[in-house]
This record gives structure tokens, C-alpha cells and sequence, in this order.
């Protein structure tokens, strides 16, 4: 347990103290919190908007729809809010720097893209000209289809094909505004080539590598070594081949990315003043560049810590705001040319917040399970007789020179029972006194300042584990692969201090199925406080700040598919301030088997025909054959997740 939950414990608690056990002030946002009974609540609404939505009554109201958890809730109006807030951010910094240029967001949709995310992203952009921006040919279809404004941009990122291209095209001539940003010099010919037998004139952008490199876990996709992008060479020899092709007019865009989830306001700035250059320069040769694109890399405070960790940021957006255009400014006046159009791709800070997946904690692997508090006897194996003495005079002795001892029978203890000589019940009493003595000295360095390495590492062997019903690789990839922390605390019982200190397992057939890393303003801590589970009623987590990546992301790891998903919307003249928009059935049985090719009829057919011969042999009665195959068949259509 960590040390502020157990000392916590021990006296008083109050609702302060649970906010600032789980970090909340610090990575809610003024969107999470904890209310005055002790549940998680979110608060999806505009700042003047004070209706707090408890977690477990929207889980409470999907299982009267029979959806069970694993459970994502979305809060369309977090996405709303997002979004005019990033506006309003880029607006005061151009008002506060006399900046003569405009501001437009663009959503990259490979953040999220569901498509009731990415409409609500343009709903309620229409008054900021919110645009989209696709790095793939399905993704340029998806946003074809739901960009109707044509004063919205969709920006075409990513290696390109004909048809990618002759699609991009198609909408431009439908009177959209598309923009082809050229990743490699060779992607010119196809666009003009394709572009003249259509009959109409691309509108062009270029991905310029920056010298500057960001800091953080997508550091490599920025820099001079970045796989997209024109280095100087390339850039003046594009120019060149625009001349040539009387293309010049349709170099319109400039665009350079250092990264996503960029942890250091610093490396935004120098960015943002190289790449200026590049636009200024550029400007001056001829080529008349409108937008100014900073791509993304706006970061999300997923630890709360406000540094520069991986998982955190050391500015807020109002900063970051403030130096795209004040740099973007200062070069251009320097350089004497107008001040462009400057374009953002802030996916992840823009949809992270408004998703938070539920999940239910069904099992419990006890670490002291392993401790037998019993009698012993006075003929027991040397090494019981060994621990039993060190345990006794445990208090009156020094505690961490113990349990090396201690440390030191048990290894012994094993080496011996590896070759024959030890027998189960003295291995057993050597565990159980070892893990007893190990507690004592653990609860020895709860209120020092100072934890040795060993003595961490020992209490995270002693934590629990609780076993939760959802999938990491489906859910929470970025933790798997990338080690990315993301807040995680109880729904519940949050107006009592916890007992147990836990990692989370889930229930895939990997031991990386895990969460074992957890958010601290120092440090990352290796359990989570957690209360014991009561029998009254399920307990229930929060992983929160999950709208970025990882609902669209998870592979098919042991064919968990999809979660069940709610939309809530906030409604006043509802009894409880909101109500359930739209629900999304998580996948079936039947639907992730299709995927990996097997054919629903092909399988009943199978099943149905070992069935008749098992009633052949008379393994089974022909009633029960027929009650197994009808089980089978109505099986296909349950999720993949457990049932409770």
C-alpha cells in the first residue's frame, strides 16, 4: 500500500485525501473528480456547467440495457468542449500577438476513428472551420463522405497510390478543399500525372524534415531521420520540378510534425521557429504558401506530474498557443512576408479525455493466501525451526538483517527440493513463515522517507493482483507496448481509505496482460490502492483518458474484439442531467471468428455433425446432443468478454 493510503488508514480520510491519493485535481482537467459520497463523477459540460455524471449510474443504467462491462463511456460533450476550448486557446494568442492570420484545426481521424467521434468533432467545429486530416485511402473515404463544408480542409498525409490520389482529387473537384502533402519527392509524378487526366489542378502541400527532434516515446517520427517528409535537397528540388510542371500556384501548404504527445514546451518552440523559416524563405522564392501547418504533438497531462515525463506535459494549451503564433509572427516579421493561416493536427489532446473504459474486478490472486498462521511442532525440518526463531525475535533484532536470512533459508529451501530432499509440507511452512516475516519488515518502512530498492520490490511481491475482465491488447495497447501510463482508480468507496495496494491482470492467456505501472507525481508506483472487493456488489475501475488511440488500436489478441460502448450527452430537462444517446454492442463471438476466417455456418455444421455421431456412439442421449448444439449456436452470438 503506498505510504499515504496507509497512514490514512490508520486515522482519518476525507474525499481531499482519496483526490489526492488517485492524482485527480491534477489530470481531471475540471472533467473528473470524486463527489462527496466517495464515486468518480465527470463533469462533460462547459465551464458554467456544474452536472456531475456518476460513473456507476451510467454503468447501472447499461445494464438495464443488457450491456455489461467490459464498458466505454463516451461523453460527446467533453469532445465539444475540446474543441472550442483549443479554438479559443489559439484565438486569445492571436489577439494577445496582433497576429494577421487566422487559426483552423484539423482532426486527424487516425486517432479515433469511429465515426460518431469524428462527426461530433465536426458538429461542433462548423463555426472554427474544423477540418480532417487521413493518412490512408480508407480514412480519405471516411472523410470525403462526412467533410461536406467546403471551406474545411482535408488534408492528405502518408504515402500515396493512384487511387489515393485520383480520390483526393475527386473531392476537390466536388468543391472541397483538398490538400495533397507530398511525403517523398517521387509522389509528384503520379500527382501530376493523375491530376491532368482528370482535368483539374491539385492543391499541394509539403512535409518538411525539420533538424528539430522532440523528446518522448514518438521522438524517432520526428526529426532529420523521420520516414515522412523533404529534407532542404529535396524541398528546393520540388520547387524546382513545380516551376517545371507550372504547378507553382499549387504549392499552398507547409507542414512539419515533430511528434506525438511532445512533453517539452521547448521543443515546440524551436520547431515552430525552424519550420517558419523554411515557410518565409519559401515565400520569398515565389511560392505562395497559405497554411502554415504545426502538425501534432500537443500533449495530454496523463500523470499529472506537469513535466516532462513521457506520459505528461510542462505547458498548458493557453502556452502552447501562445508560441506557435508568436513564433510564427516574430519570423514572419522578421522576414517581411504575411503571416499564413496557421493549421494545428491536435488529435490526441482534442479526443483523449472524453472516453473512460469500466471494467470489473472478478477475482483476486492473494498474495497472503500463501501464509498459514499455524502451529508448529517441536521436530520440524531445520529450516522451519531456522525461520520460526528469526520470526520470534523479529522485533528485537534488526529487521532488514533478517530477512536476508530469512531470504537466504527460503533459496536454500528451493535448491534442495529441486533435488529431491525437501518435502512439500516443510516447503510449504518455509513459504508461509518466509512470506510472514517478509510483511513485518515491509510494514517496518511505511512511514520512512527513505524505501530501499529491495524492500519496493518486496512490497510489490506482496501486493495483490486483481483480476479484471477486459483484454490490454484490446484496450490499453499504448500501456502494453509503450509503457504509457493512463490515470486508473476505483468508482466506488472512494469516501473510505484503501486496504490493499494491487496490480491488475487480465483475462487473456499472456502474462504481458498487465497493468503494473501507475500514475504518482514523482514516480511511477508498481500497484494501484485498492479497497477489498465487498460481496454487495461489483467493484468496479476506471481507466481513464482512453479516447486517443486506444479504442481504435487493439489488435484481436485471443479474439477479444470490441467492448460495449455508451454515448452520454448531457440534457438538463433529463432527471438526471443526461441521458444515454447511442449504444454500440461490443463484438460477438461469431464476428471475431469471421475475421480470422472462419465461416459461422461452416462451424455449426461441423459441430452438428460430431454431435450426431457422438449420439451414434452413445456417448450422449439424442436430447442432450440437441441441447449442446443449440448451445453452441446461441453461444456464436454472446461477447467475447466474460459474462457475470
Amino acid at each position: 500500500m503506498s505510504k499515504s493510503s496507509k497512514k490514512k488508514s490508520m486515522g482519518g480520510w476525507s474525499i481531499e485525501e482519496a483526490r489526492r491519493l488517485y492524482h485527480t485535481e491534477r489530470w481531471g482537467l475540471g472533467y473528473f473528480d470524486i463527489d462527496d459520497d466517495g464515486y468518480a463523477v465527470c463533469r462533460p459540460g462547459s465551464d458554467n456547467i456544474t452536472t456531475s455524471v456518476r460513473l456507476t449510474d451510467v454503468v447501472a443504467a447499461a445494464r438495464e440495457m443488457n450491456l455489461r462491462t467490459p464498458l466505454l463511456i463516451r461523453f460527446q460533450d467533453i469532445l465539444r468542449h475540446r474543441v472550442h476550448t483549443i479554438n479559443a486557446a489559439f484565438e486569445k494568442a492571436i489577439s494577445l500577438y496582433e497576429y494577421r492570420g487566422s487559426y483552423h484545426g484539423v482532426f486527424p481521424i487516425k486517432v479515433n476513428q469511429l465515426r460518431e467521434v469524428v462527426e461530433e468533432i465536426l458538429k461542433a467545429g462548423e463555426l472554427h472551420k474544423i477540418g480532417l486530416e487521413v493518412g490512408s485511402k480508407p480514412e480519405l473515404f471516411a472523410a470525403l463522405a462526412l467533410q461536406e463544408k467546403p471551406d474545411s480542409l482535408i488534408i492528405c498525409n502518408g504515402y500515396k497510390d493512384d487511387l489515393y490520389i485520383r480520390t483526393a482529387l475527386m473531392g476537390q473537384k466536388m468543391g472541397k478543399s483538398v490538400v495533397l502533402v507530398l511525403e517523398k519527392l517521387e509522389e509528384l509524378d503520379s500527382i501530376v500525372r493523375v491530376s491532368r487526366a482528370m482535368g483539374v489542378k491539385p492543391v499541394l502541400g509539403a512535409r518538411v524534415k525539420l533538424w528539430s527532434k522532440a523528446d518522448g516515446k514518438w521522438a524517432a517520427s520526428g526529426g532529420e531521420n523521420a520516414k515522412f517528409g523533404l529534407g532542404t535537397v529535396a524541398l528546393l528540388k520540388l520547387v524546382k520540378l513545380l516551376a517545371k510542371f507550372n504547378l507553382t500556384d499549387c504549392f499552398q501548404l507547409l507542414h512539419f510534425h515533430i511528434g506525438s504527445q511532445v512533453p517539452d514546451i521547448f521543443t515546440v518552440k524551436k520547431a515552430v521557429q525552424e519550420a517558419s523559416r523554411y515557410y518565409a524563405k519559401l515565400y520569398k522564392l515565389g511560392y505562395p504558401i497559405r497554411w502554415f501547418d504545426v502538425g501534432g504533438g500537443l500533449g495530454v497531462d496523463y500523470d499529472g506530474s506537469r513535466s516532462k515525463n513521457d506520459s505528461s506535459k510542462n505547458y498548458t494549451l493557453q502556452e502552447y498557443a501562445n508560441d506557435v503564433v508568436y513564433h510564427v509572427a516574430e519570423v514572419s516579421n522578421d522576414e517581411g512576408v504575411p503571416h499564413p493561416e496557421i493549421i494545428s493536427e491536435s488529435g490526441r489532446a482534442l479526443v483523449a479525455y472524453h472516453s473512460v473504459l469500466v471494467v470489473e474486478a472478478f477475482g483476486r490472486v492473494i498474495k497472503s493466501n500463501e501464509l498459514e498462521h499455524g502451529t508448529y511442532g517441536e521436530q520440524e525440518h531445520d529450516f522451519v525451526s531456522e525461520l520460526i526463531e528469526l520470526r520470534n525475535r523479529l522485533e528485537a533484532s534488526g529487521k532488514m538483517e533478517t530477512w536476508h536470512k530469512a531470504k537466504g533459508i527460503k533459496e536454500a529451501a528451493q535448491s534442495m527440493f529441486n533435488i529431491g530432499i525437501l518435502e512439500l509440507e516443510d516447503k510449504a511452512k518455509v513459504e508461509s513463515l518466509y512470506w510472514e516475516i517478509s510483511q513485518s519488515v515491509v510494514r517496518d518502512f511505511e512511514d520512512r522517507s527513505i524505501e530501499p530498492e529491495e524492500i519496493r520490490q518486496l512490497n510489490e511481491n506482496l501486493s495483490d493482483q486483481f483480476i479484471c475482465n477486459f483484454s490490454v491488447f484490446q484496450s490499453l495497447i499504448d500501456h502494453w507496448a509503450l509503457k504509457q501510463l493512463f490515470p486508473i482508480m476505483p468508482l466506488q468507496g472512494l469516501d473510505r481509505a484503501p486496504e490493499l495496494e494491487a496490480r491488475i491482470v487480465d483475462i487473456t492467456c499472456d502474462s504481458d496482460g498487465k497493468v503494473d505501472q501507475f500514475i504518482s507525481p514523482s514516480a511511477r508506483l508498481p500497484t494501484l490502492p485498492v479497497h477489498t472487493p465487498q460481496a454487495t456488489g461489483p467493484y468496479l475501475l476506471g481507466f481513464f483518458l482512453m479516447g486517443a488511440y486506444q479504442d481504435i488500436m487493439g489488435d484481436m489478441h485471443n479474439l477479444f474484439g470490441r467492448v460495449n460502448e455508451v454515448h452520454v450527452f448531457l440534457d438538463p430537462d433529463e432527471e438526471n442531467g443526461y441521458y444515454i444517446e447511442e449504444v454500440i454492442d461490443g463484438t460477438s463471438i461469431a464476428s471475431v471468428l469471421d475475421m480470422v476466417q472462419y465461416d459461422e455456418k461452416s462451424l455449426v455444421q461441423s459441430i452438428e455433425r460430431q454431435v450426431n455421431s457422438a449420439i451414434r456412439d452413445d456417448l450422449v442421449k439424442p436430447s442432450e446432443g440437441m441441447k449442446m448444439l443449440a448451445d453452441y449456436i446461441r453461444g456464436l452470438s454472446d461477447q467475447t468478454y466474460l459474462s457475470f
